[in-house]
Protein backbone atom coordinates (compact mmCIF):
# COMPACT_ATOMS: atom_id res chain seq x y z
CA UNK A 1 0.00 0.00 0.00
CA UNK A 2 2.60 2.44 0.99
CA UNK A 3 4.50 1.38 -2.28
CA UNK A 4 1.38 1.89 -4.13
CA UNK A 5 1.00 5.61 -3.00
CA UNK A 6 4.06 6.18 -3.06
CA UNK A 7 3.97 5.57 -7.13
CA UNK A 8 0.36 7.47 -7.07
CA UNK A 9 1.74 10.54 -5.40
CA UNK A 10 4.82 10.74 -7.63
CA UNK A 11 2.72 10.34 -10.75
CA UNK A 12 0.09 13.68 -9.39
CA UNK A 13 3.32 15.44 -8.62
CA UNK A 14 5.04 14.64 -12.34
CA UNK A 15 1.49 15.60 -14.12
CA UNK A 16 1.16 19.11 -12.02
CA UNK A 17 4.70 19.73 -13.25
CA UNK A 18 4.18 18.74 -17.48
CA UNK A 19 1.21 20.74 -17.01
CA UNK A 20 2.74 23.57 -15.70
CA UNK A 21 5.21 23.62 -18.18
CA UNK A 22 3.40 22.99 -20.71
CA UNK A 23 1.25 25.77 -19.89
CA UNK A 24 4.08 28.02 -20.23
CA UNK A 25 5.19 26.80 -23.60
CA UNK A 26 1.50 26.53 -25.36
CA UNK A 27 0.45 29.47 -23.10
CA UNK A 28 3.32 31.61 -24.15
CA UNK A 29 4.07 33.21 -20.42
CA UNK A 30 5.99 35.64 -19.86
CA UNK A 31 8.78 34.75 -16.89
CA UNK A 32 7.31 37.51 -14.67
CA UNK A 33 3.84 36.22 -14.84
CA UNK A 34 4.35 32.62 -15.01
CA UNK A 35 7.70 31.77 -13.85
CA UNK A 36 8.91 28.25 -15.53
CA UNK A 37 9.69 24.88 -13.38
CA UNK A 38 12.99 25.43 -13.41
CA UNK A 39 13.35 28.98 -12.63
CA UNK A 40 11.42 28.08 -9.77
CA UNK A 41 13.89 25.64 -8.94
CA UNK A 42 16.72 28.04 -9.28
CA UNK A 43 15.31 30.44 -6.94
CA UNK A 44 14.41 27.56 -4.20
CA UNK A 45 17.82 26.75 -4.20
CA UNK A 46 19.15 30.35 -4.15
CA UNK A 47 16.64 31.08 -1.08
CA UNK A 48 17.62 27.80 0.56
CA UNK A 49 20.95 28.72 0.10
CA UNK A 50 20.98 32.03 1.61
CA UNK A 51 18.86 30.96 4.69
CA UNK A 52 16.01 33.01 3.83
CA UNK A 53 13.44 30.30 3.14
CA UNK A 54 14.30 28.98 6.51
CA UNK A 55 13.87 31.95 8.40
CA UNK A 56 10.87 32.45 7.15
CA UNK A 57 9.45 28.88 7.23
CA UNK A 58 10.68 28.40 11.14
CA UNK A 59 8.80 32.32 11.82
CA UNK A 60 5.01 30.99 10.13
CA UNK A 61 5.62 27.62 11.90
CA UNK A 62 6.40 28.80 15.63
CA UNK A 63 3.32 31.28 15.26
CA UNK A 64 1.02 28.07 14.14
CA UNK A 65 2.49 26.11 17.10
CA UNK A 66 1.71 28.76 19.74
CA UNK A 67 -1.51 29.47 18.09
CA UNK A 68 -2.36 25.87 17.64
CA UNK A 69 -1.27 25.10 21.30
CA UNK A 70 -3.12 27.81 22.92
CA UNK A 71 -6.47 26.48 21.30
CA UNK A 72 -6.00 23.47 22.20
CA UNK A 73 -4.97 24.19 26.21
CA UNK A 74 -7.96 26.70 26.37
CA UNK A 75 -10.62 24.78 23.09
CA UNK A 76 -10.14 21.08 24.50
CA UNK A 77 -11.48 21.61 28.38
CA UNK A 78 -14.06 24.15 27.61
CA UNK A 79 -15.67 21.37 24.82
CA UNK A 80 -15.85 19.07 27.89
CA UNK A 81 -16.82 21.20 30.46
CA UNK A 82 -19.60 22.16 27.83
CA UNK A 83 -20.32 18.47 27.00
CA UNK A 84 -20.73 17.49 30.65
CA UNK A 85 -22.64 20.68 32.08
CA UNK A 86 -25.70 21.51 30.93
CA UNK A 87 -26.21 24.88 32.10
CA UNK A 88 -22.96 25.42 30.61
CA UNK A 89 -23.89 24.42 27.06
CA UNK A 90 -27.18 25.85 27.60
CA UNK A 91 -25.39 29.50 28.37
CA UNK A 92 -22.27 29.40 26.28
CA UNK A 93 -23.16 26.94 23.08
CA UNK A 94 -25.48 30.05 21.21
CA UNK A 95 -22.47 32.52 21.99
CA UNK A 96 -19.72 30.10 20.50
CA UNK A 97 -22.01 29.25 17.44
CA UNK A 98 -22.17 33.24 16.41
CA UNK A 99 -18.49 33.61 17.17
CA UNK A 100 -17.91 30.63 15.24
CA UNK A 101 -18.86 31.33 11.44
CA UNK A 102 -16.87 34.87 11.53
CA UNK A 103 -13.59 34.27 9.70
CA UNK A 104 -10.28 35.01 11.68
CA UNK A 105 -9.25 36.95 9.21
CA UNK A 106 -12.28 39.62 9.89
CA UNK A 107 -10.49 39.90 13.09
CA UNK A 108 -7.12 40.99 11.58
CA UNK A 109 -8.16 44.87 12.47
CA UNK A 110 -8.95 44.12 15.97
CA UNK A 111 -6.28 42.06 16.08
CA UNK A 112 -3.95 44.80 14.97
CA UNK A 113 -5.59 47.26 17.27
CA UNK A 114 -4.87 45.49 20.23
CA UNK A 115 -1.61 43.60 19.81
CA UNK A 116 0.15 46.05 17.52
CA UNK A 117 2.58 44.67 14.81
CA UNK A 118 4.55 41.71 15.24
CA UNK A 119 3.83 38.17 16.42
CA UNK A 120 0.50 38.46 18.86
CA UNK A 121 -1.70 39.46 16.26
CA UNK A 122 -1.02 36.39 13.55
CA UNK A 123 -0.87 34.01 16.59
CA UNK A 124 -3.96 35.49 18.46
CA UNK A 125 -6.03 34.77 14.31
CA UNK A 126 -4.67 31.36 14.95
CA UNK A 127 -5.74 30.80 18.35
CA UNK A 128 -9.31 31.82 17.03
CA UNK A 129 -8.90 29.66 13.97
CA UNK A 130 -8.26 26.41 15.85
CA UNK A 131 -10.36 27.31 18.91
CA UNK A 132 -13.75 26.93 17.78
CA UNK A 133 -13.75 23.98 15.98
CA UNK A 134 -11.78 22.28 18.93
CA UNK A 135 -14.42 23.35 21.16
CA UNK A 136 -17.93 22.35 19.24
CA UNK A 137 -15.88 18.74 18.20
CA UNK A 138 -15.06 17.90 21.92
CA UNK A 139 -18.21 18.96 23.57
CA UNK A 140 -20.32 17.24 20.97
CA UNK A 141 -18.21 14.22 21.52
CA UNK A 142 -18.38 14.58 25.17
CA UNK A 143 -22.16 14.68 25.08
CA UNK A 144 -21.93 11.46 22.56
CA UNK A 145 -20.76 9.31 25.44
CA UNK A 146 -23.22 6.64 26.78
CA UNK A 147 -25.21 7.73 30.44
CA UNK A 148 -24.13 4.04 31.71
CA UNK A 149 -20.34 4.91 31.60
CA UNK A 150 -20.88 7.97 33.99
CA UNK A 151 -23.65 5.79 36.21
CA UNK A 152 -20.73 2.96 36.29
CA UNK A 153 -18.13 5.81 37.49
CA UNK A 154 -20.82 7.20 40.53
CA UNK A 155 -21.50 3.41 41.71
CA UNK A 156 -17.51 3.31 41.49
CA UNK A 157 -17.07 6.71 43.34
CA UNK A 158 -15.36 7.79 40.69
CA UNK A 159 -13.38 11.45 41.32
CA UNK A 160 -14.00 14.15 39.05
CA UNK A 161 -10.55 13.80 38.20
CA UNK A 162 -10.88 9.67 37.14
CA UNK A 163 -13.79 10.83 35.25
CA UNK A 164 -12.11 12.92 32.73
CA UNK A 165 -9.20 10.60 32.73
CA UNK A 166 -10.79 7.22 32.38
CA UNK A 167 -13.95 7.70 30.36
CA UNK A 168 -14.24 11.04 29.07
CA UNK A 169 -10.59 11.34 27.02
CA UNK A 170 -10.18 7.84 26.10
CA UNK A 171 -14.00 7.91 24.52
CA UNK A 172 -13.72 11.56 23.00
CA UNK A 173 -10.07 10.82 21.34
CA UNK A 174 -10.81 9.65 17.62
CA UNK A 175 -13.23 12.96 17.25
CA UNK A 176 -10.33 15.20 19.24
CA UNK A 177 -7.95 13.99 17.38
CA UNK A 178 -9.60 14.03 13.72
CA UNK A 179 -11.03 18.15 14.81
CA UNK A 180 -7.03 18.32 15.65
CA UNK A 181 -6.33 17.05 12.24
CA UNK A 182 -8.13 19.33 10.34
CA UNK A 183 -7.95 22.85 12.86
CA UNK A 184 -3.89 22.71 11.97
CA UNK A 185 -4.64 23.14 8.36
CA UNK A 186 -6.95 25.73 8.78
CA UNK A 187 -4.41 27.15 11.39
CA UNK A 188 -1.99 26.77 8.59
CA UNK A 189 -4.09 28.59 5.69
CA UNK A 190 -4.79 32.05 8.98
CA UNK A 191 -1.10 32.05 9.16
CA UNK A 192 -0.31 33.11 5.82
CA UNK A 193 -3.13 35.15 5.16
CA UNK A 194 -2.09 36.98 8.30
CA UNK A 195 1.55 37.26 7.60
CA UNK A 196 0.52 39.56 4.97
CA UNK A 197 -1.05 42.33 6.73
CA UNK A 198 0.60 42.17 10.07
CA UNK A 199 4.06 41.14 10.13
CA UNK A 200 7.14 41.43 8.34
CA UNK A 201 8.13 37.86 8.37
CA UNK A 202 6.98 34.48 7.47
CA UNK A 203 6.25 32.54 4.27
CA UNK A 204 3.16 34.86 3.47
CA UNK A 205 5.35 37.92 4.05
CA UNK A 206 8.14 36.10 1.85
CA UNK A 207 4.92 36.32 -1.10
CA UNK A 208 3.65 39.69 -0.69
CA UNK A 209 6.68 41.35 -0.21
CA UNK A 210 8.17 38.96 -3.48
CA UNK A 211 4.80 40.20 -5.74
CA UNK A 212 5.96 43.78 -4.50
CA UNK A 213 9.43 43.42 -6.14
CA UNK A 214 7.65 41.56 -9.21
CA UNK A 215 9.64 38.30 -8.57
CA UNK A 216 7.17 35.88 -9.28
CA UNK A 217 9.24 33.37 -9.29
CA UNK A 218 10.19 33.88 -5.25
CA UNK A 219 5.72 33.67 -5.08
CA UNK A 220 5.90 30.65 -6.53
CA UNK A 221 8.49 29.29 -4.01
CA UNK A 222 6.66 30.93 -0.66
CA UNK A 223 3.54 28.84 -2.32
CA UNK A 224 5.45 25.46 -2.78
CA UNK A 225 6.90 25.87 0.97
CA UNK A 226 3.80 26.22 1.88
CA UNK A 227 1.93 23.39 0.35
CA UNK A 228 4.99 21.16 1.01
CA UNK A 229 5.28 22.29 4.82
CA UNK A 230 0.78 21.63 4.94
CA UNK A 231 1.51 18.28 3.60
CA UNK A 232 4.23 17.29 6.39
CA UNK A 233 1.88 18.59 8.76
CA UNK A 234 -1.14 16.45 7.80
CA UNK A 235 0.93 13.62 7.71
CA UNK A 236 2.13 13.91 11.18
CA UNK A 237 -1.86 14.25 12.27
CA UNK A 238 -2.42 10.97 10.21
CA UNK A 239 0.44 9.18 11.95
CA UNK A 240 -0.48 10.59 15.08
CA UNK A 241 -4.43 9.24 14.34
CA UNK A 242 -2.93 6.01 13.50
CA UNK A 243 -1.04 5.57 16.48
CA UNK A 244 -3.69 6.85 18.32
CA UNK A 245 -6.26 4.00 16.43
CA UNK A 246 -3.92 1.13 17.34
CA UNK A 247 -3.47 1.48 20.73
CA UNK A 248 -7.45 1.82 21.19
CA UNK A 249 -7.95 -1.20 19.27
CA UNK A 250 -5.21 -3.04 21.50
CA UNK A 251 -6.99 -1.79 24.18
CA UNK A 252 -10.49 -2.73 23.33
Amino acid sequence: MKRESLWMSTIAFGGLLAFWELSIELGQWDEQVLPSPLEVLKSLWELTENGTLLRHSVASLFRVTAGFYLAVLFGIPLGIFIGRVRKARLLLNPLIQFLRPISPLAWIPLAMLWFGIGDAPAVFLIFLSSFFPLVVSTSVAVSSINPIYFQVAANFDFSRWEVISKIIIPAILPDVITALRISVSVAWLVVVAAEMIAVQSGLGYLILDSRNALRMDYVMVGMIMIGLIGLFLDMMMRRLSYTEASAWARHH
